[in-house]
Formats: C-alpha cells, structure tokens, sequence
C-alpha cells in the first residue's frame, strides 16, 4: 500500500465524539508528502483526568480551538481519494463517526485499515501497542500520544507491514 492518509485522534473524555487533537500524515507512493495537525475544541467540552494524563491536553489547551467541522474542512481535501489507516482503527473510525453524527455532518463512509490488527497477526502473543511496534519496525518514536506524532508513526508501520 503506497498512497493512504494515516489519522490519529486524541479524546477529552470517554465520549468518542470528544476528540480533542488531530494528527494527519499523506504518503503518496511510498513517502511521507504531507502532513496536518490542528487541536479541536471537543463536544462534550470537559476533560476526564486520565485523558489529561496519556496526551497532556487540558481545557485551556482547546477552548480557543475550532470546532470539528472547520478542522474537517481543511482535511478533507488532504485525504480524498485515499483510504485511512490508524493503529487500533476501531478507535479512530469509532471517533470519526461520533464527531461526524455530533455535528450532523454526512459520514463519506472512508475506508479505513488497520496498522494494530496487522501487528496482531504478524506478531502473535507480542504487545502491539504504537510505541511497541514502531521500536519493532526501526522507528525513531518520540512524542507518544501527540496526534500528529502518533499518525507519523503509523504511517511509517503501515509502509511495512501492510
């Protein structure tokens, strides 16, 4: 696979509509060519403690943030056309769909892929978390938990194994 959208999202709270940072990478035959990162001001607008915990962000951090869909407007070009990937897609396909239901936005159905389940099979009975395998892969991660980090990281995985 050599052009896809690698997409990672980061929540405030357990509500999966909560999603608080983007990280989008554009790989277009086999290369990184593009990438995309924007904080968002999440719905419902209140940060769970653990949350805070594993990325760090806060309320202050997003409540001058634009709202999902003017956040959308500026991926949507990026990614048209290409099919997503995400480290635990269900995840990230479950927080795309509950932002795109939120704010009553019409869900493109995107094809989305999988960098975790193809861990799984490839690595049985091995942790598969992101860090884990990019350290498996040969990749210099850093920043576990940024969006954009965590999609760049992805990205690189997904060139590897899928």
């Amino acid at each position: 696979m050599l052009d896809f959208a690698a997409i990672d999202f980061e929540t405030a709270n357990a509500e999966r509509s909560s999603v608080c940072s983007v990280g989008v990478v554009i790989v277009r035959g086999g290369k990184i060519v593009d990438s995309f990162y924007s904080l968002i001001k999440p719905t419902p607008n209140y940060y769970h403690y653990f949350c805070s915990q594993v990325h760090g962000l806060c309320k202050r951090d997003t409540d001058n943030a634009p709202i999902f869909p003017e956040v959308w407007q500026q991926i949507e070009p990026l990614i048209e056309g290409l099919p997503l990937v995400a480290h635990n897609k269900s995840f990230d396909e479950n927080c795309l769909k509950a932002v795109f239901r939120t704010y009553q936005m019409d869900y493109p159905d995107y094809e989305f892929r999988c960098t975790l389940l193809a861990a799984r099979r490839r690595w049985r009975g091995m942790h598969n978390n992101l860090d884990a395998v990019a350290a498996r892969c040969g990749i210099n991660f850093q920043n576990h938990h940024h969006a954009l980090a965590d999609a760049e990281a992805c990205a690189l995985i997904a060139l590897q194994i899928l």
